[in-house]
Formats: C-alpha cells, structure tokens, sequence
C-alpha cells in the first residue's frame, strides 16, 4: 500500500474519532465507520457488524462491553429530524469489524491494522501494514508451491522433481545464485526456508513465476521433468529481467526479519488488542 494512500486513510480514519465526555474513552460511531469503509448500504454494513459481534461472543467478550446501540437524529429535510440506528464501538469492535470486512478493499485492509496498533501513528501502522503484505505474499507464494507441486507429481510421479525443478527457477531468478548459495549469503538457518527471510518483491517475484509455470503446463500439456524445468527456468529469467529493468537485482537485496517472527508478533498485537481498548461509556452517556 502506497504511503500517500495510508497518509489520506490515516487522515479520514482519526477525523472520526469520539471521546466520551466524562471517562475520555475513545470509541467510533458505525455509521462513520461504515462510510470510510466503503459500504453504501447500512443494511449490508449490518452484516458485517452481526459477524462482529458473534466474534466478540465467542472470543469470550460481553457484546455490549464493545458495541452499544444507540439513536442519532438526523436532518430529514424542510428542518425535520428523525431518529435512525447507531452503535457506539470500542476499538476492539472496529477490528472485528474490519477482520470480517473484504480484505481486498484497500480502506478495510488499512483499518485491520490501524484498529489493531496500540498507537495510531502513521509510522507505525506504515510498518504494520507491510509486515501484513510480507506475511500475506508468503502464503500466497506456499500456496503457489504446493499448487505447482503437486501438479509435477501428478504428471510425473516422482517426489523429488519439485524440489529440482524450484531450486533451478531460483537459479535462474537470482541470476546463477543457488538457493542454498542465497541461504548463505542472507545466513538464513540451514533447516528454514530461504523465502522466509526474502522481502516482499523477491517473494512476490518467485509467486509470479510460479503462476506462470503452473498455467503454462497446463495449457501446453508438459510431462517431462526437462519440459517442466525450461519452462519454470524461463519464467523465472523473465520475471527477473524485469525487475532488473527497474533497478532490481533479487540476490542483492538484504535479508529481512524472519516471518515466524513477524507472524508471532501480529498474532500477540491480536491477542492482547481486548485487553487495551477501554469500555464504552455508560449507556446514560450521550454521544459528544
């Protein structure tokens, strides 16, 4: 995600934060929210708040104690106001909410993590934001692997081609450099996955490759291990000759944090997210 776009989420996101009056805790009105996060329909903006709420439930948590229904007037026209539904919501129910949004929604990817940070600051949702995509493009890239994986075996019946036939894309990706050759110059762990310590573009790059490999065997019916092997080599070459027209030479680039630990720490940031969010103010109180 592009900064300028998390500076102008992050910008429409803080403008809609309410303080209660008397305790000063924090909480977000539904129709607000429903509104940055791109949904036009409140009754389809309901859907998502039911399933945030039964998350609440079952993760052991009062619903009121994070989603509070309360009424808003509104101008109807001509001076005349009439009272609709709102609800009051703790920053732990816009994480649900935004957990059981559609993460493909840019607005809704950037809330998953802004309601998740224990502080708002950009920076720090910035850096949360790409450990999330790091994290997400490796398990787009296992999925990749064992989709092609298992479309080698089916075709040839031998248990070791995938491991050859990746270890020759990745030759060919990182310009003549092995995987284990890679593994040492990053000093990634001899029992860990080098894609494990690769940034996201290298990661996304070996993704891509895949993808084109598993079409294309398909498409043109490759069942030789040969076959198969220029095909995933010539990918791969392709896939690096244009990152080398922007600038980018994959075995160069540092090593990044392992994403075991990345993951681990996103996933403690979400166990803990319900025990920093304050409650809702006592139902009596009025909205600010």
């Amino acid at each position: 995600m592009k900064s300028e776009l998390i500076s102008k989420l992050h910008q429409d996101f803080e403008g809609i934060v309410h303080a209660d009056v008397e305790s000063g805790a924090e909480f977000w009105l539904a129709r607000e929210l429903q509104e940055l996060l791109g949904y036009a329909k409140w009754e389809n903006f309901s859907n998502v708040l039911a399933r945030a709420k039964n998350a609440c439930e079952n993760a052991g948590y009062d619903i009121p104690d994070h989603f509070l229904d309360v009424g808003k007037m509104v101008s109807v026209g001509s001076g005349a106001e009439r009272e609709i539904a709102d609800v009051m919501l703790t920053r732990y129910a816009c994480y649900l909410i935004a957990q059981n949004g559609d993460p493909s929604k840019e607005a809704i990817a950037f809330a998953q993590t802004y309601f998740a940070v224990q502080t708002r600051k950009q920076e720090v949702i910035e850096q949360r934001i790409a450990e999330a995509e790091r994290l997400d493009a490796r398990k787009k890239l296992t999925s990749s692997e064992k989709r092609l994986s298992g479309l080698i075996f089916e075709r040839l019946e031998q248990n070791q081609s995938f491991a050859r036939i990746r270890s020759r894309g990745d030759q060919a990706l990182f310009g003549g450099r092995s995987t284990q050759d890679m593994k040492r110059t990053l000093d990634v762990p001899v029992k860990r996955p080098l894609a494990d310590f690769l940034p996201t573009i290298t990661i996304k790059a070996k993704d891509f490759a895949n993808e084109i490999t598993t079409f294309n065997v398909k498409k043109d019916d490759l069942r030789t291990e040969a076959t198969i092997s220029r095909e995933h080599v010539r990918n791969n070459v392709e896939v690096r000759n244009l990152l080398k027209k922007r600038g980018i030479e994959p075995e160069n680039l540092p090593a990044e944090e392992d994403l075991k630990k990345v993951e681990r720490r996103l996933k403690s940031e979400a166990r803990k997210l319900p025990k920093q969010v304050d409650g809702l103010p006592h139902p009596d109180t009025d909205p600010p």
